[in-house]
């Protein structure tokens, strides 16, 4: 009994050291075999099973994929003394896993360290560079033909200017300056980026200000210029207006004196056709001009007095 008792407790014991002599290295890390704090052995770079020696040996992995850094919104000058906010990332690799261990030891003191150099190195390219060269690509062009034309806004010849350099370019000097100072850590800087340029708050508020009070003065403008335009509308019309009523006014005259003409000849040749009956005629008429109850005092002597006897006795 005893004995089946040391042979199972003597198969566990092995079984233990066995598993804490053996790891695994997945295929996307690399490890380093560490013992009392320094590295033994070779870099482990391919995957699978491995040994160790248990309880004084342990295992470092380091990742072997692209690694993603993004550094903190700074607020930089440029050449021009335009303060703008730079917001980049990069990505970056542990080339030497030994170096890496003994100069920033993990992920976490890289990081720490890539702040430093690449904070240091985007501030000393941007300030030493013009905002245009910032923004732009260097294929940027603008067909001037192609730009809405506004009046009153004139396009600078040096606005049209394509970049010497360039936002591509200016990454590229970015990422030579600062993969310089990386392989002391185990570190292959891979890409720069700037992934956001703009002006601090201060700066934009300005700059919409003057955006804004140039456009309300080219809307001022345009403005005046439709008031003015309207008046001299408005002063044609008034004058067609005038010109059309004259026209008609005159052309009325006219067919009124044609009428009375006409009115006239009528008259004439219905007197002549019977004078007695034209004579009847207009004195019917005449009784129009009497209402009811109306008291008509004619000269005894008068034409018309002697007209209407005349009438009467007939």
């Amino acid at each position: 009994m005893n004995r089946l008792l040391l042979g199972v407790a003597s198969v566990l014991v092995v079984l233990f050291v066995v598993m804490s002599s053996a790891f695994v290295i997945d295929q996307s890390e690399q490890g380093i075999v560490v013992q009392f704090g320094e590295p033994v052995g070779s870099v482990i770079t391919e995957p699978g099973l491995h040994w160790r020696v248990p309880f004084i040996q342990e295992v470092r992995r380091f990742d072997k994929r692209l690694l993603a850094w993004d550094g903190d919104v700074s607020q930089i000058p440029t050449l021009g003394r335009e303060f703008v906010i730079v917001d980049t990332t990069a990505r970056w690799r542990i080339r030497d896993p030994l170096q890496f261990l003994r100069s920033v030891r993990d992920e976490q003191g890289a990081r720490s360290r890539l702040d430093d150099i690449l904070d240091s190195v985007v501030r000393d390219i941007v300030s030493g560079t013009e905002i245009e060269e910032i923004v732009r690509s260097a294929d940027w062009r603008v067909n001037v033909e192609d730009l809405p034309a506004e009046e009153g806004v004139e396009v600078k010849e040096e606005e049209l200017e394509r970049p010497r350099k360039g936002r591509a370019v200016l990454e590229q000097e970015m990422l030579t300056a600062a993969a310089r100072q990386t392989p002391d850590l185990g570190i292959e800087l891979v890409d720069v980026r700037i992934k956001r340029i703009n002006y601090i708050d201060s700066v934009r508020a300005q700059v919409e200000s003057r955006m804004i009070a140039e456009r309300q003065s080219i809307a001022a403008r345009f403005r005046a210029e439709g008031q003015g335009r309207s008046q001299e509308i408005l002063g044609d019309m008034e004058r067609q207006i005038r010109t059309i009523r004259s026209e008609a006014e005159r052309t009325a005259q006219t067919i009124i004196g044609k009428a009375d003409a006409e009115a006239t000849r009528i008259y004439g040749a219905a007197y002549s056709a019977d004078p007695e009956f034209y004579s009847f005629f207009k004195t019917l008429e005449s009784y129009k001009a009497l209402g009811e109850n109306t008291t008509l005092m004619i000269d005894a002597q008068s034409d018309y007095f002697r007209y209407l006897q005349n009438t009467r006795r007939r």
